[in-house]
């Protein structure tokens, strides 16, 4: 039988948390520059030696996933149109859908470049009808003005609104009610809980719990048997419980940062290194807009079993252009990734935020000619203009 657990959280008569989820974002924002290619089988990805990192529905459905091979990808998919990472396009379109989220509340959560959370509660909404109208009216709106598919989960809390946000990918819309969390989850296969990867469910399943409600018919020394010291926090996300608030990013950032969980866990070197430099193109354009500098590079990796490792390096002196991160990449990347083991997660974070102007550069010329060319790639990029490269090879020299 199992143990008691602490006492249920109490959740408000009202489901205001909202999880947003964009469909296939790096395809998406490609497809919005080329609305022509809607309904084929296409990808975001390299043509040699790459990797498949964002697949439209339809490739999907012909078995080309993230991140597949490239090659493997056109085995399976002959026709598969291959798209190239257009520069700048989806760290601009990621603020656009954000923009028009604190159009609705002002608490509103980035989690990464493509979904995070609002708190409705507010806007003094009074019906949970009124709820669902108005995210209903915000999904539309994004796909009027922006032409990004997005799904959305409304709930009582994070995790229900989490899971609900995936049940009905794409353009789906769930709402789990207050009070019903449990019974939305109980059907649900194991892995939708936080933390169950795939060996994790494997295992499980061997022992015949595969879906969410399989967790309750185990006594609590088989439970820990399954999960370790961790099993009662495990129930607690099965009772669909969580207190963690919305939280929101101030305008005056102390640091800068975006992450990317990746569906499949990555081995390639190579490929999260591109990753990680692709972060510094998306994040420097942003650092510049808020007029600052930034002087540390933080580079974090998380294993399948959510262990996390860190490491950061830092420049003798701020600055808001690429180059100069670039070659810490690897170095960084190396000294985090120690565990000879596959990746789940890799995230930039920058630090040490200075204002524009706080201090004297050496060579003051030379960059402000990089500056003056970053802005002009910076505007291009707003526009959606294909073909801009960083990665150092127009900044770095």
């Amino acid at each position: 039988m199992v143990p008691a657990l602490p006492p249920i959280v109490t959740t408000p008569a009202l489901p205001t948390v909202v999880h947003l989820d964009a469909d296939a974002f790096f395809v998406s924002c490609e497809l919005a520059m080329h609305p022509e290619l809607r309904g084929t089988k296409c990808a975001v990805g390299g043509r040699e030696r790459g990797i498949i990192s964002s697949a439209s529905y339809e490739a999907r459905a012909c078995g080309v996933y993230t991140p597949m091979a490239t090659k493997a990808a056109l085995r399976v998919c002959p026709d598969l149109i291959l798209l190239p990472h257009t520069s700048g396009i989806y760290s601009k379109k990621s603020r656009e859908v954000f923009a028009l989220c604190e159009a609705l509340t002002p608490v509103v959560q980035r989690n990464s470049i493509d979904e995070g959370y609002l708190d409705l509660a507010p806007c003094g909404f009074k019906t949970a009808a009124e709820i669902e109208r108005r995210v209903r009216a915000l999904q539309q709106q994004i796909w009027d003005e922006l032409q990004i598919p997005t799904s959305f989960g409304v709930a009582a809390n994070k995790l229900v609104a989490a899971i609900a946000s995936k049940a009905r990918k794409p353009k789906g819309f769930t709402v789990v009610p207050p009070g019903m969390e449990a019974d939305f989850l109980a059907p649900l296969k194991v892995n939708v809980l936080p933390g169950v990867g795939k060996k994790s469910e494997i295992k499980l399943e061997s022992a015949g719990v595969r879906l969410v409600r399989d967790l309750f018919t185990r006594t609590g020394s088989e439970l820990k048997a399954l999960f370790g010291s961790s099993w009662a926090e495990v129930l607690v996300m099965a009772r669909g419980e969580d207190d963690r608030p919305v939280h929101t990013e101030h305008e005056d950032a102390k640091s800068y940062s975006t992450q990317e969980t990746f569906p499949e866990d990555i081995w390639e070197f190579a490929e999260i290194e591109r990753i990680a430099k692709r972060m510094i193109d998306e994040l420097m354009p942003k650092i510049r807009e808020g007029g600052k500098r930034v002087k540390t590079m933080t580079v974090k990796v998380r294993y399948p079993g959510m262990e996390d490792s860190t490491t950061d390096r830092s420049l003798a002196a701020a600055t808001d252009l690429e180059a100069p991160f670039y070659p810490l990449v690897e170095p960084l990347l190396t000294a985090a990734w120690t565990m000879k083991r596959p990746l789940r997660l890799v995230s930039v974070r920058f630090s040490n935020v200075e204002e524009k102007g706080s201090q004297l550069e050496m060579f003051g010329q030379t960059d402000d000619r990089k500056r003056r060319l970053a802005a002009v790639l910076d505007k291009l990029n707003n526009r959606g203009k294909k073909g801009v490269v960083r990665h150092g090879h127009q900044l770095g020299k």
